[in-house]
């Protein structure tokens, strides 16, 4: 066991009850759920919203906090955090590397896939979309898992699934075994479910409130770098050869390197993981301990924020927005090579040039709303600057000059990636105190949806009429978001 330390800026010799409100303490926790892929935490516990034991403002107050029984071995007026703290979110952080590295393997070499199984590019495209498709149908279940079982549960779960989806993959290494790389790429899909809810709850649960907003961006990048990794390492492994046995012996190269790294991450997974740290690492996590109700009403908190019109709203714009980066990225492979044909590996690049771009937008974006907080306004201008670098992205596509095309694609990336966690962000202000999971969850469900509609109909497009149509029915529907926002 990992000893622990107290927090000198997190231990006053304070109590829970001596918090004076939980929307300031909120608010000094640096708002967990930021996210720059399509998820976050699903945890309706730490949420504030009255329920019908008792008000959250006559709870925050001296007398008023109802204390955890007998049974709870933790002295939760000990303030401290634990040295763990790190090793738990940069192990959760490379298995959802790992995770979304395996979304998007297929995708960035699609041409070679298809060859080699001797499927459609349509085909290819589904092994991406059935991440978005299951996320859907088990959103709420796996919210009520977390809640029921834990974060440790959830982690050995998802680390399980990802592990055992790495290992399926390599009993497809025959043209004819397509059906048995789908299941393994379902198997995945599934985990994601369990990986992409989990960073704003592992940095409430296990960091300082000085640190939650650090923890849960570091959670997150583990994502967006394995999404980066999946554009630049599969066109580098897999080179575009004709003999289908030597393709076999490539693919399985990598099949089995992540099939190691995914065993070896469920192993530490098991050893290192817990449930939580033996001490709360701040006082809102010690009242979120004795507030945590397990009748949490997932429905009613639905109903809820679907009765707020400016959230519908943002929740129709953020699919919008995000849903044509999920296309975008599933298409890429093919965009590129039809302009330029053998370029499987700057295709590559390209995508990993959108993503770190992406990644350095998020980062400004939240030190912007950190300053500023003008949620609605900057919302709208990179809105309006997405369009344009869609825009601009498109009509240079064609022009056969490459590095114009990453100059274009990476300025797109900053602006419409870069608009993720702003819309997780301005998601908990407009409906505070409603659970900033469930707020962020149903994001990610439109974000799927759109995602799966995009990239059915762009892929369809392509096909018929080229790239340049294709990217304008994006834009004209990034143009609708931009107007309803």
């Amino acid at each position: 066991m990992v000893s622990e330390d107290p927090n000198p800026q997190e231990h006053g010799g304070g109590t829970p009850a001596q918090e004076p409100a939980l929307r300031a303490d909120r608010s000094a926790s640096g708002h967990p759920s930021v996210s720059a892929h399509p998820s976050v935490s699903i945890h309706p516990s730490v949420s504030a919203h009255p329920s019908s034991s008792a008000h959250p403002s006559t709870l925050a107050q001296p007398g008023g906090l109802v204390h955890p029984s007998s049974s709870c071995p933790e002295d939760l007026s000990v303030i401290k955090v634990s040295k763990r703290r790190w090793a738990v979110v940069l192990l959760f952080s490379c298995y959802s590397m790992c995770n979304a590295f395996q979304w998007i393997q297929y995708g960035s070499i699609n041409n070679i896939f298809m060859k080699f199984y001797g499927v459609s590019a349509f085909a290819i495209d589904w092994l991406s979309m059935c991440y978005m498709l299951t996320y859907i149908p088990l959103l709420l279940p796996v919210a009520w898992l977390l809640e029921k079982f834990g974060l440790r549960t959830i982690a050995l779960t998802g680390s399980a699934l990802n592990c055992l989806g790495a290992w399926v993959k390599l009993g497809s290494l025959k043209p004819h075994l397509f059906p048995v790389t789908v299941l393994g790429q379902v198997i995945c899909s599934v985990a994601q479910v369990f990986i992409l809810g989990m960073p704003s709850r592992i940095a409430s649960v296990w960091f300082g409130a000085n640190e939650v907003s650090t923890a849960c961006a570091l959670a997150v990048f583990g994502n967006q770098l394995g999404i980066a990794v999946g554009f630049l390492v599969p066109p580098v492994l897999v080179p575009n050869i004709e003999d289908r046995d030597k393709l076999a012996y490539h693919i399985s190269i990598m099949f089995y390197i992540i099939g190691g790294v995914a065993t070896l991450l469920f192993i530490l997974v098991i050893i290192v993981f817990k449930e939580k740290p033996k001490h709360p690492p701040s006082r809102a996590q010690s009242l979120s301990y004795a507030l945590a109700s397990p009748d949490a009403s997932y429905l009613s908190s639905i109903v809820r924020l679907f009765k707020n019109l400016s959230f519908v709203l943002l929740v129709i714009t953020y699919g919008l927005n995000a849903g044509a980066f999920y296309a975008l990225s599933t298409l890429l492979n093919r965009m590129v090579i039809l302009h330029y044909p053998g370029e499987e590996v700057n295709a590559g690049r390209i995508g990993l040039t959108i993503v770190i771009a992406g990644m350095l937008g998020a980062m400004i974006s939240g030190i912007w709303l950190d300053r500023s907080k003008t949620y609605k306004e900057t919302t709208l201008v990179v809105y309006i600057m997405t369009v344009v670098g869609m825009v601009v992205y498109t009509l240079t596509l064609n022009l056969e000059h490459l590095w114009v095309v990453f100059i274009t694609a990476g300025t797109m990336g900053f602006f419409m990636t870069g608009y993720l966690p702003l819309g997780f962000e301005f998601a908990v202000e407009l409906t505070y105190p409603e659970s900033e999971g469930m707020s962020s969850g149903l994001l990610n469900v439109s974000a799927q949806v759109f995602g799966i509609i995009f990239t059915i109909s762009q892929g369809q497009i392509i096909d018929n009429y080229g790239t340049m149509p294709g990217n304008i029915f994006l834009c004209v529907f990034l143009t609708l978001g931009a107007i309803l926002t």
